[in-house]
């Protein structure tokens, strides 16, 4: 989607920062040793386009020739952030695996295993692991924010970003489990809001401010490249609902409709509900986890309530508002591109 995300530049701030904390951690002995290496392998393999959102809106602002370095720090710094949301997420979701390997939970309870402890004690061993691991690579990433090359006031308005990238990425995981748990299901408007505070700030907005900041951005210009990653970030989550629910393997990178197998309560089960009747888009997505016939049902109840068009549409217009942003006049022609180009990737996502 993004050329910078092929930067070896950026792979090596990235490994930088990765290597520091296996560095640290081989020194307080052989568990924590392990722990730094769990860290360093739940940041291997992703496409890591958070951090070239940054170098590309950075080179967009500040040109091809301007000194890279505290905009490689920055990157980094956004990389490791998503990395401890994934590392969390998957002590909330209970997850032992991702991408087919153990995550780091999952390699702690084997070594627990390992070492003679029962299922239960492994268990508190890897979510242990597995929250310790989020700190660490939270720490890290205002760390390299606090450590970057850069003038004070540059670092204060940094710091406000990804601390709010921060609260506002946590309000949205809490009330995206809150829908999950309770018997009342949460209003389309609330599933909205989830979705965009869940994805948008920390993986779109945040990131293309960063960068903007950093090549020299007015104020007005850092407002409009956030206005469109926001828009971004929220179409980039539903088009993730709209693969979950009719997604093709290749795209969920495991079965077909995982969402459904699992009844997320995403906007486009709301809107479906608001459309079809309650009690029948319920009862079929209830069904949905006991075979592939009862996914397909799932999929035409959700097709007929009219819930996948009315979601595509609402992606396309997001996207179209990203686009017009982009041709705002405080934006450089190559800034406008740039969002231009995210835009394109996004709707070529969707299934």
């Amino acid at each position: 989607m993004i050329p910078a995300a092929h930067d070896p530049d950026l792979h090596i701030a990235i490994d930088g920062a990765l290597a520091r904390i296996c560095e640290r951690a081989h020194g307080l002995g052989p568990a924590f040793g392990a722990l730094g290496e769990a860290i360093a392998g739940a940041a291997r393999g992703g496409k890591r386009f958070r951090p070239a959102l940054v170098m590309a809106s950075f080179s967009a602002f500040a040109g091809a020739d301007a000194d890279p370095s505290a905009a490689l720090s920055i990157a980094a710094a956004f990389e490791l952030l998503h990395t401890a949301f994934v590392v969390h997420d998957d002590v909330i979701d209970h997850d032992t695996m991702r991408r087919g390997v153990p995550n780091v939970a999952g390699a702690f309870r084997r070594r627990a295993v390992a070492d003679g402890a029962d299922a239960e004690g492994a268990a508190v061993l890897g979510d242990a692991a597995g929250i310790l691991a989020g700190d660490i690579l939270l720490h890290e990433a205002f760390r390299l924010v606090a450590m970057a090359p850069i003038d004070d006031a540059t670092r204060e308005r940094l710091l406000a970003l990804v601390d709010d990238a921060v609260l506002v990425s946590a309000a949205g995981e809490l009330a995206d489990v809150e829908h999950s748990v309770t018997a009342r299901f949460p209003t389309r408007s609330a599933t909205l809001d989830a979705a965009f505070n869940k994805t948008a700030v920390y993986s779109f907005r945040a990131p293309l401010q960063a960068g903007a900041l950093l090549g020299g951005a007015d104020a007005d210009a850092v407002r409009i490249v956030g206005d469109a990653g926001g828009s971004l970030g929220l179409a980039f989550q539903l088009v993730d609902d709209l693969i979950g629910a009719f997604g093709t393997a290749e795209q969920t990178g495991r079965d077909i409709a995982p969402d459904l197998r699992e009844t997320k309560r995403t906007p486009l089960v709301a809107w479906a509900r608001e459309s079809a009747g309650k009690s029948r888009v319920d009862e079929t997505l209830a069904a949905a986890r006991t075979g592939p016939i009862a996914v397909r049902a799932a999929q035409r109840v959700l097709e007929q309530s009219g819930a996948r068009e009315r979601v595509t549409d609402l992606v396309i217009d997001l996207l179209d508002e990203a686009r017009g942003a982009s041709r705002h006049p405080a934006l450089p022609e190559r800034a406008g591109a740039l969002l231009r180009l995210v835009a394109d990737g996004i709707e070529g996502r969707i299934p």
